[in-house]
């Protein structure tokens, strides 16, 4: 059997870019809370807060580092997968990358060894500072990634010259029509992350009732961010399909199975999509939904994946249910979030072990649900590199062999695999020994010991249940 090195090629970015961007979408929110902890210190001087700084802020040293090894690879894979692309591309997408790594990764690099060395070294607002610029590199860092494949996604401010792209026009190459609404909702989804990572962890310590005055503000926090970014998220979240349903229509077609442009289009709750068929072979679905939401309108003419040609079409089954986790997951998270709400107003938020043992658990589908909608993103612009302009087949390296990507996928799957060990054995490590005094911390492996304090604490400024309740 003849290996197809355009498919293992593929292949291997997409594994690559899913195992790279669960770190990049939690760190982002994490320096962002991080700094937000370090202010609150700095302000009222509770060592509640610099416990919680200085606990968040190994996680996200751990986190970091995983996010930038697994990140250099992909810049790699351009020169030995995709020369093509990278030649035909480098007029802008070099400039933007190398833009990041000047106004962003030094930022990033130089302010962290303030932030993890320099606390009890350097005066305190210096540290603070050096967390707000740890904080503001994170969004640099996502501004120009995001610009450049959003770019991909839009392209704007180019034009194709002889298999060359040339920028025409910089600023609307960077501020392409879909920027910025996949920036505000890349930015939402990591702050979202964020708040249900801690959530998480602070839940489980309120469980077996470790440092419960600190962890009681931190989920306090996470409960009240969450409250109200995941609706809001929904809302950008719409506002962003409509932009890609100007732009790219035959991805919002796969997305909500329509397979012919007509009107009264029904929201699918399942299908079973027959892309030889042209067809779904089962449908669930609730009557002219789809079109209300994409035209407002229950009328409202949606187009068709049969608008392009086989060949020009994505792969819509992965696309479909790629969607369906991602909004699944979405709507998920808002219902937790109100729950948490609802049991707040009773002062049982922080007591509720069901509670407490589900945002564990739903500290997992953020990430879940952000790898579904790259899933969306990347797989629904296929078969285009730069949409509509310049398609994957053009852009793989001429020399690549079937079996030159096999070997090369094989190996990144196993180097990755010792990484994500290795990473999570390390993170594991740390949360079991967080929230500890530091002459406790060696003690603790395998089973947790179980500080002698009560669950319920001190009254705190993010804590808004009778402490009498408790």
């Amino acid at each position: 059997m003849e290996l197809d090195p355009l498919l293992l090629s593929r292949l291997q970015f997409a594994f690559v870019v899913s195992f790279h961007a669960i770190f990049p979408v939690f760190t982002i929110g994490l320096a962002s809370y991080i700094a937000v902890l370090h202010g609150l210190f700095y302000k009222t001087a509770n060592p509640a807060w610099d416990r919680l700084a200085v606990f968040w802020t190994r996680v996200f040293a751990v986190a970091f580092g995983m996010g930038v090894v697994s990140g250099i690879v992909m810049s790699f894979q351009f020169g030995t997968n995709w020369s093509n692309f990278s030649q035909a591309s480098a007029n802008f997408l070099g400039p933007m990358l190398s833009y990041e790594v000047v106004t962003a990764f030094f930022l990033e690099a130089a302010f962290l060894g303030v932030l993890l060395f320099g606390r009890g070294k350097v005066p305190q607002g210096v540290h603070l500072f050096a967390a707000i610029m740890v904080a503001i590199g994170t969004f640099i860092s996502s501004f120009w990634i995001l610009s450049a494949n959003s770019w991909m996604q839009t392209p704007a401010g180019v034009e194709l010259v002889n298999g060359s792209f040339r920028v025409v026009a910089w600023g609307e190459a960077i501020f392409n029509p879909s920027f910025g609404w996949r920036f505000a909702h890349m930015v939402m989804a990591s702050f979202i992350t964020g708040g249900f990572v801690v959530a998480g962890v602070s839940a489980w310590y309120l469980l077996i009732r470790r440092d419960v005055e600190a962890n009681r503000k931190a989920l306090s926090m996470c409960l009240w961010l969450l409250l109200v970014l995941t609706p809001t998220q929904a809302v950008v979240g719409d506002f962003h399909g409509l932009n890609t349903l100007e732009h790219q229509p035959v991805k919002v077609a796969a997305m909500e199975g329509n397979w012919e442009t007509r009107s009264h289009v029904p929201l699918l709750l399942f299908a079973w999509p027959d892309q030889e068929a042209q067809a779904n072979r089962f449908e669930i679905g609730i009557p002219s939904l789809a079109s209300v939401i994409l035209k407002h309108d229950p009328a409202g003419v949606v187009p068709g994946i049969s608008e392009a040609s086989p060949e020009e079409q994505p792969p819509v089954w992965i696309v479909f249910w790629a969607f369906r986790v991602m909004v699944g997951l979405g709507f998920l998270m808002i219902g937790v979030a109100i729950a948490g709400l609802w049991l707040r107003r009773r002062g049982r938020v922080y007591e509720h072990r069901s509670f407490l043992q589900l945002l564990r658990v739903m500290s997992v589908t953020p990430f879940i649900a952000v790898l579904a909608g790259w899933i969306v993103t990347e797989a629904g612009r296929a078969p285009w590199l730069v949409y509509g302009r310049y398609t994957h087949a053009e852009g793989l390296t001429p020399s690549l062999t079937g079996g030159m990507a096999l070997f090369t996928l094989i190996g990144y799957v196993t180097v990755y695999a010792v990484v994500f060990w290795a990473g999570v054995y390390y993170l594991t490590k740390v949360v079991r020994n967080g929230m500890l005094p530091e002459e406790e911390r060696d003690s603790v492996a395998g089973e947790v010991e179980r500080p002698k304090r009560p669950l319920s604490a001190a009254h705190t400024p993010f804590d808004d249940t009778d402490p009498a309740r408790s």
